[in-house]
């Protein structure tokens, strides 16, 4: 999908003009960084927008950015999908953080938020010694659905809403998790990729 077509798509999603200027700003920057670090994998540079911006964005659609919450982004890494929602997040009682590991990649993180002006909190550690105090959980390109289902039961607090991008092999992981856990969820069909799936489920 070229550019111009993902910005339509954007559009109905409720983004903004400004909005597409800091993402295209966002895109630039990335992909002069990953000249130097890997942040994406560079058979990817060409297809950012909609591997990338649009794959993340789509996810915007299933949380209430009216409310006073906080979303957590496990594995933010290049900032997908975390960048992204902090983009499109107008209010300043909603706060988005972004939990990744690399300090590197937090490096970049706040380099990017600072450039760009977003209202979000990078937190560079191990997971495990964290504790998760948000309504909404998102990740993509993170860890296996059994592994992300552990850490929803043990280090967040609940409840909270967690949303998953995955890939084609997501039922199978899926029935992995719930070997080990009993959770009640809903596969939404991606816009990217028709083999794609966006895992949501209410962890009470």
């Amino acid at each position: 999908m070229k550019q111009d077509l993902v910005e339509k798509a954007l559009y109905k999603l409720k983004f903004t003009p400004e909005d597409i200027e800091k993402l295209s700003f966002f895109c630039d920057y990335l992909i002069n960084f990953n000249q130097k670090y890997n942040l994406i994998a560079k058979s990817t540079e060409h297809e950012i927008w909609t591997r990338h911006i649009l794959d993340s964005a789509q996810i915007v659609k299933f949380i209430d950015f009216k409310s006073g919450s906080s979303l957590s982004d496990l594995g933010s890494g290049g900032g997908f999908p975390g960048i992204i929602i902090s983009i499109f997040n107008k209010n300043p009682k909603f706060h988005v953080k972004l939990y990744e590991k690399s300090p590197v990649k937090c490096d970049f993180l706040n380099e990017i938020s600072e450039k760009i002006d977003l209202n979000c909190e990078v937190i560079n550690g191990d997971l495990n010694s964290q504790t998760i105090d948000s309504q909404y959980i998102v990740c993509r390109a993170f860890k296996k659905m059994p592994e992300i289902m552990r850490i929803s039961r043990e280090i967040a607090n609940k409840p909270h809403k967690i949303i998953i991008l995955k890939g084609k092999s997501a039922q199978d992981e899926i029935n992995k998790a719930l070997k080990l856990f009993t959770f009640e969820y809903k596969l939404e069909s991606s816009i990217t990729n028709e083999q794609s799936k966006i895992f949501i489920a209410n962890i009470l």
